[in-house]
C-alpha cells in the first residue's frame, strides 16, 4: 500500500466509534465527526452477547468490559403473572465454552466510553452536524453545517436511524410504527442486590406486552425494559420523558416483583418502536452505511449495538485487506453483513409476536414448545439466539467474501 487509506466516519454512537477504534488499529486515517458537543451516551441498559465480546476483545477491551459488565446466570423467560419459569438458558459457563465468549449486561453510557477510549482527540470533530455527502470523482465528500467538508477515500454513515447520509443515497423512508412502545429505566442497588430481582437476563412474557430486566454496572443497579402494545402513536427516540406512574399504569397486574422493581424508578423514559425492511444494498460509491443507519431493528433480539460492532469490525478488515481497491472493500463488507443483519432484523420482529401472545391457550403452547425444546437443547429454546451469538466477526475474510458472493 502506497499511502494510508483515509476514512471519514459520520455518527459518534457506538458502532461508529468501534469502526473508528478498528480502523486506528489497523494504522488508517480516520477521522469521525460526531454533531453534539461532547461524547456521550445516556440510553440504560444494554446486552453485549458473545459475538459483540469477541469483537470488544480484539479491540483491545476485554479487561474493560470485565470490569464494568455483569455476567448473567442465565436468560430466564417468565410468567408475567405468576413469576412461573418457562424456559432457562444457562449463560455463565455456558457461553465461553459453546461460543468463546462472555455474556455481559453493561450500561450503554460505560461501553460508550470504554469505546471513546480507542479514539485519540485529534481524530475526533465535536458539534458537526452532517448535512450532505457525496461522491467526487475518485473520493468521496462529506459536507457539514458550518460549511465545512471534509474529503476521504470512503465514507461510512453512522448517523443512526434518522441517518442523513442515507436519506442522501437512497431516498428518506417513513419507518412503520409497530404499535409498540417501550419504558426504560435503571434503578441503583449499591448498598445489596434485591431479593426479588434474580441475576439473570429475565424475560417476563405477557399478554401485549413483555418486561425485561438484568443487572448493570457490576451489579449496583438493574436495567428495565418494558414494551407494551399501544394504539397511540410514540416518538421515535431515546429520551421522551415518561413517569414511575405511567409506568405502572402499563403494567397493571403483573408479578409483584416487577411491581416492586417499578416502584424503585426514578427517571423514566419511552419510546416508541418503529420498523423498516432490510436493504437491498447499504453503499453506493466510495460511501456506505454501518449500523441502525443500515439496519436499524426492533429490540427484542438485543442485537442493535452488537450489530453495528460487528459491522464496524468487518468493515476496517475489508479496507485494511484490499488496500486501495475500495469497491472490492465496500462489497465483501455488504457480502458479509447484509445477510446476517437482515436475517436479525427480521427475527427481531418475529419475536415480537412471540412474546406478546394474547391468550392464555397461545401462551401455554408457546411455553410447552419452549420446555420441549429445552430438553433437547436448552440453548435452542427460548430467544432462539445460539445463531446469533455463534457468529465471529473477527474471524471474517475478505478474500473468501467474493467466492461467497459468487455461489
Amino acid at each position: 500500500m502506497g499511502r494510508k487509506i483515509r476514512v471519514g466516519v459520520i455518527g459518534g454512537g457506538i458502532g461508529g466509534l468501534a469502526l473508528t477504534g478498528a480502523l486506528i488499529q489497523r494504522g488508517m486515517e480516520v477521522k469521525v465527526f460526531e454533531r453534539a458537543p461532547a461524547f456521550g451516551e445516556v440510553g440504560a441498559g444494554i446486552q453485549m452477547t458473545p459475538n459483540a465480546a469477541k469483537v470488544l476483545r480484539a479491540l483491545g477491551l476485554a479487561d474493560n468490559l470485565r470490569r464494568a459488565g455483569f455476567l448473567p446466570q442465565a436468560i430466564v423467560g417468565r410468567n408475567w403473572n405468576t413469576g412461573r419459569e418457562t424456559f432457562r438458558t444457562p449463560l455463565i459457563d455456558a457461553c465461553p465454552k459453546l461460543y468463546g465468549a462472555d455474556f455481559y449486561h453493561i450500561h450503554r453510557a460505560d461501553l460508550h466510553a470504554m469505546l471513546v477510549s480507542l479514539v485519540p482527540d485529534s481524530a475526533a470533530t465535536l458539534s458537526s452536524s452532517c448535512v450532505s455527502v457525496r461522491n467526487d470523482r475518485n473520493t468521496a465528500v462529506a459536507t457539514f453545517a458550518d460549511g465545512s467538508q471534509y474529503e476521504a477515500d470512503v465514507i461510512v454513515g453512522a448517523d443512526g436511524v434518522r441517518s442523513v447520509v442515507r436519506n442522501q443515497l437512497f431516498g428518506a423512508e417513513e419507518p412503520r410504527f409497530t404499535g409498540h412502545m417501550c419504558y426504560r429505566a435503571v434503578v441503583p442497588f449499591e448498598d445489596r442486590r434485591p431479593d426479588f430481582v434474580s441475576p439473570d437476563a429475565s424475560f417476563w412474557m405477557g399478554p401485549k406486552g413483555h418486561v425485561v430486566t438484568y443487572y448493570v454496572r457490576s451489579g449496583a443497579a438493574v436495567n428495565i425494559v418494558a414494551v407494551n402494545e399501544t394504539a397511540n402513536w410514540v416518538e421515535e427516540s431515546w429520551n421522551a420523558p415518561s413517569s414511575r406512574e405511567e409506568l405502572l399504569g402499563a403494567f397493571q397486574g403483573w408479578h409483584p416483583n416487577l411491581i416492586k422493581l417499578f416502584e424503585r424508578t426514578d427517571t423514566v423514559f419511552k419510546w416508541g418502536l418503529f420498523d423498516r425492511d432490510p436493504m437491498k444494498t447499504w453503499s453506493s460509491g466510495r460511501i456506505t452505511l454501518l449500523g441502525d443507519a443500515a439496519h436499524p431493528m426492533l429490540p427484542f433480539l438485543s442485537q442493535g449495538a452488537a450489530m453495528a460492532i460487528e459491522d464496524g469490525y468487518v468493515l476496517a478488515k475489508s479496507l485494511h485487506v484490499h488496500g486501495l481497491d475500495f469497491e472490492s472493500a465496500l462489497r465483501d463488507y455488504e457480502a458479509e453483513r447484509l445477510p446476517r443483519t437482515s436475517r436479525v432484523q427480521l427475527e427481531a420482529r418475529e419475536r415480537g409476536k412471540t412474546y406478546h401472545l394474547p391468550s392464555r391457550f397461545a401462551q401455554m403452547k408457546r411455553d410447552v414448545m419452549y420446555q420441549f425444546q429445552a430438553m433437547i437443547n436448552p440453548h435452542a429454546s427460548g430467544i432462539k439466539a445460539n445463531w446469533v451469538y455463534e457468529y465471529d466477526a473477527t474471524a471474517f475474510n475478505p478474500k473468501k467474501a467474493v467466492l461467497k458472493q459468487v455461489a
